[in-house]
């Protein structure tokens, strides 16, 4: 059964009998009473003698602009310090906010709620909480809503969600006194009379969880909700929790603008943000019409409405103004608002290791921030983002004064996507041309947007100087998204039944480096091939390492996995059986070769983040016998004089031979001490979790086998770098000793080949730094640079030749100044020898034409590839002639769109039995023709 259905069975319980599933005393003892929405049907509580529920789309407004219903009037800031006081006398803990960023998830990418923080772990039961009840102001993110963001009022693409929680076992679930606490926070705390105040009942669902829920409306604005989660879900059902824990969403930003009654919940919440956007942007808002709009600006959620275009014409009918000027007036006012958000989704989002992509979850970073300079465009304003987002940092300072110390960083890739934006804006305006002339659907416009990053504002713009209309749809950046799920659907890798097998010994934890020979039993064979141990100082395959071989009796090890605490060996052939003694002996210089390598590649990762700035995450890494592959992001190409930074750091640390830290800790002690950095290299279940340490450096949960110091790294060297997709770069490295040793053989073989090809060109000399630089000009791999430039070279040559050019390299001082001359040559000579041959065949074209007198079908005997081009080109320009060639056992006939012949059928009679493909005015048969000229007769 889905989750809707789930839902909906819940419903159907709690409607039937609400005290066993909602804190009903605690309404009861303060004069609350169950009623019926006479309008949703929804069951609700009220102190008052109301039939509605207080929803705007029941009640049809807001009814606290202007006349806030709280006694307290709190900003933004004050909100989370009242509310954190007011809790913490009631005995719940407060903590630190998690990442925006669901590091510690792998079915999600962005934190969408508090609760988010806990599942799958506390929830379940496997790991401690933080705190126990506890409260939390957690950033979250969701962009499902991008369209209504600035419109209605109250939608965000990242909010603040305090959290409520509390984690039991089912007979000390308090939920009276949890329910009761965030009745005195609204009623006590804020100021809220109880007669204003409506609880909704309902049921939630997300993250295999679910439960009942309660939800509170103030003057048709929802403040939150409190979950019961009771029940797990999933392929089995639906089943009972060991724990029963309390789930409480309230939004901080909604408190600060209903106790304000601002006209906007941003002038509320971003007070100094949009007082900056004001007077940068000079647009004065018409606060009269504003007041008397904003009431009903909930009603044009793209979501809910069947027509945005009906909506607004219902207010515009119900203000008595016109629908045109209403949305003129409003616009303007909805793009700066929009600009507040994104701007803070940006800095926040960047500053936990986000950037904004075409890939996954930072999609919709780009999105937002091209949604926002397509605002900033179209009305002509001389607005930086990045001075807004320096703005919001010092505002939200008291809560997150973590989000002041990345500025820069923010700063410099905004700065990059905004180049790349005005460029791609550049690039595109043909191909936006072309599309609006053929006519632009739906699907035209998303595809614009998201192959060319062209905003529908854009299209709109040209397709007005054009004279033509373009209607983008109401839920457009809804659309867009559905293109791009935040995470990959992977299907999991089928794991070895090992239930009612006792977890191994892990005993290379212990001996990583000292012993690699050791004496077990065999407690299971899964299969022919795999047998389980009681211990094993074989490592099995995980964290981006290579698993150990060896020998268990002198039988090979060619395989070792892990599943569930159990060690799996894969023998190439035996004959051990349950019961059995082994002896294993474990590849030494492989396991040293492998830890080496690992260390080494959180040396790098580590220098690649100082150098490159905190946005540098981990998202990938692969480490092999004879080197190790790390992918970064980062949100352009690495350049030569960064990875010689990186390299450089990297092998300071070693030299300083750092002792390296490696142990088990408990997660939530080690995620107070040391934060979200753990998880550099993704998820990691478990109570427990093993960390290491590169003091001044690195600090991540891992699980692979590590030197006991740096210095036994020896050394470090980057042999390759490449953006292998939008946001990710990719450094691959050796270490040791040896493998430099052979690296440098490499190195010098290179630069003397690449020194001995251009010793008459480049008079400087030639640097590793410039090999780097000029591979990455002509996109190849250091060791084919010589080879590469020499092609290049001949090729500038010959091109010279044809076109009578006279042959001057020059002479240049870097070798990356010489490589990009003559590949800046080659495209040139191309592009004009191309616009040479064109014209020659145009006019050979143009002679066959009028050669051919009144005969409306042409033979030509020619090259088969010039054949093509040749006939390409005449039909073209005279639409009424077709032409007919044969070549590599092939037979074409192309006909112009006025000649009146059919190329398909004209084929078939020529050549009956050849199997005739294309369309009638191109086709193509799988036969020759022995005489063409007299084929044209039958024609």
């Amino acid at each position: 059964m889905d989750l809707k259905h789930l839902k909906a069975d819940l419903k159907h319980k709690t409607d039937k009998d609400p005290s066993s599933y909602y804190a009903v005393s605690v309404l009861e003892e303060n004069d609350f009473h169950r009623e019926n929405c006479v309008k949703c049907s929804k069951f609700f509580w009220t102190a008052s003698d109301s039939s509605l529920c207080g929803d705007p789309e029941c009640s049809g407004s807001y009814t606290f602009i202007g006349d806030p219903p709280t006694k307290n009037k709190l900003d933004f800031i004050q909100v989370w310090k009242n509310f954190s006081k007011f809790f913490n006398k009631a005995g719940y803990e407060s903590i630190n906010r998690y990442p925006i960023v669901a590091r510690w998830r792998d079915d999600v990418y962005w934190n969408n709620a508090s609760i988010y923080n806990f599942q799958p772990h506390v929830v379940s039961g496997e790991v401690e909480p933080p705190a126990n009840p506890l409260i939390v102001p957690q950033l979250c993110a969701r962009f499902n809503d991008i369209d209504n963001v600035g419109v209605t009022g109250r939608h965000y693409t990242s909010f603040v969600m305090i959290g409520q929680h509390a984690f039991t076992p089912p007979d000390k679930f308090e939920q009276d006194k949890y329910f009761r606490d965030i009745y005195d926070w609204l009623v006590k705390g804020i100021g809220i009379a109880p007669h204003e105040l409506k609880f909704h009942e309902d049921q939630w669902g997300g993250g295999g969880n679910l439960g009942p829920c309660m939800e509170w409306f103030a003057r048709g604005l929802e403040l939150g909700n409190q979950v019961y989660i009771n029940y797990e879900y999933g392929d089995y059902g639906v089943r009972d929790l060991d724990l029963k824990v309390l789930d409480m969403g309230t939004g901080q930003e909604r408190y600060s603008w209903l106790s304000h009654g601002t006209d906007t919940s941003y002038e509320a919440n971003y007070p100094t943000a949009v007082k900056q956007l004001y007077k940068v942007s000079g647009v004065k808002p018409d606060r009269t019409l504003l007041s008397r709009f904003l009431p009903y600006s909930g009603l044009l959620n793209s979501e809910e409405v069947s027509s945005i275009d009906k909506a607004w014409e219902g207010i515009a009918k119900h203000l008595d103004v016109d629908t045109k000027v209403l949305r003129e007036e409003i616009a303007p006012l909805t793009s700066l608002y929009a600009i507040g958000d994104h701007t803070r989704t940006l800095l926040i989002s960047i500053n936990d290791g986000a950037i904004p992509s075409n890939v996954g979850g930072c999609y919709n970073l780009r999105v937002i921030l091209r949604r926002a300079l397509s605002f900033i465009d179209n009305y002509d304003w001389n607005l930086d983002l990045s001075d807004i987002c320096e703005t919001h940092a010092k505002y939200l300072k008291p809560q997150y004064p973590e989000l002041l110390e990345n500025l820069e960083s923010v700063r410099e890739i905004l700065d990059y996507e905004k180049s790349k934006y005005i460029s791609t804006r550049k690039k595109s305006k043909q191909t936006v041309m072309q599309a609006i002339k053929k006519g632009v659907s739906d699907s035209v416009l998303i595809g614009l947007y998201d192959s060319h990053g062209v905003s529908p504002e854009y299209v709109k713009e040209l397709a007005a100087e054009d004279g033509k209309t373009v209607k983008v749809p109401e839920n457009f950046y809804a659309l867009v998204a559905e293109r791009h799920p935040e995470v990959e659907k992977k299907a999991k890798p089928k794991k070895a039944d090992v239930s009612g097998i006792a977890e191994t010994d892990m005993l290379y934890y212990k001996h990583f480096n000292r012993k690699f020979k050791f004496d077990a039993k065999v407690l299971n064979l899964i299969g022919k091939d795999k047998l389980v141990l009681d211990k094993t100082l074989f490592y099995p395959t995980g964290g981006g390492q290579e698993h150990d071989t060896g020998t268990l009796n002198d039988y090979k090890v060619v395989d070792v996995s892990k599943s569930s605490g159990v060690v799996i060996h894969t023998l190439d052939k035996h004959k051990l059986k349950a019961g059995d003694k082994v002896h294993g002996i474990v590849d030494k210089e492989r396991r040293l070769s492998l830890a080496k390598n690992h260390t080494a590649a959180h040396i790098v990762g580590g220098a690649a983040r100082q150098i490159l700035g905190p946005h540098t995450w981990q998202t990938g890494s692969q480490i092999d016998v004879d080197k190790g592959r790390l992918d970064i992001s980062h949100y352009k190409a690495i350049t030569a004089e960064e990875v010689s930074e990186i390299e450089k750091l990297a092998n300071k640390v070693v030299a300083e031979n750092r002792k390296t830290e490696k142990g088990l800790e408990d997660r939530a002690e080690a995620e107070k001490k040391y934060g979200f950095i753990l998880y550099q290299g993704g998820v990691v279940p478990g109570n427990q979790i093993r960390v290491m340490k590169i003091p001044g450096l690195d600090i991540q949960a891992c699980g692979g086998t590590h030197l006991d110091s740096t210095g036994e790294v020896e050394g470090v060297k980057i042999i390759k770098t490449e953006k292998i997709q939008d946001g990710v770069v990719r450094l691959v490295f050796v270490a040791g000793k040896g493998l430099l040793e052979e690296r440098r053989q490499k190195e010098e073989s290179i630069e003397k080949a690449v020194s001995e090809l251009v010793k008459d060109f480049v008079t400087g000399p030639i640097s590793e730094s410039d090999i780097l630089e000029s591979s990455q000009i002509l996109r190849v791999q250091k060791e084919q640079l010589s080879k590469t430039l020499l092609r290049f070279l001949g090729e500038v040559g010959s091109m010279q030749k044809e076109l009578s050019e006279e042959a001057d390299l020059g002479k240049f001082k870097r070798l990356r100044d010489f490589t990009s001359s003559v590949f800046d040559d080659w495209k040139r000579l191309s592009k004009d020898k191309a616009a040479l041959e064109l014209r020659i065949l145009s006019e050979k074209a143009e002679q066959i034409a009028t050669s051919a007198g009144k005969s409306k079908l042409i033979a030509i005997d020619e090259d088969f590839g010039e054949s093509m081009k040749l006939a390409s080109l005449i039909t073209s320009n005279s639409p009424e002639l077709a032409v007919l060639f044969s070549g590599k056992g092939r037979t074409v006939l192309i006909s112009g769109r006025k000649s009146g012949l059919d190329s398909q059928k004209a084929l078939n009679k020529l050549l009956p039995k050849a199997k005739i493909s294309g369309n009638p005015h191109r086709a193509i048969a799988d036969k020759p023709l022995k005489d063409i000229k007299e084929a044209t007769k039958k024609l």
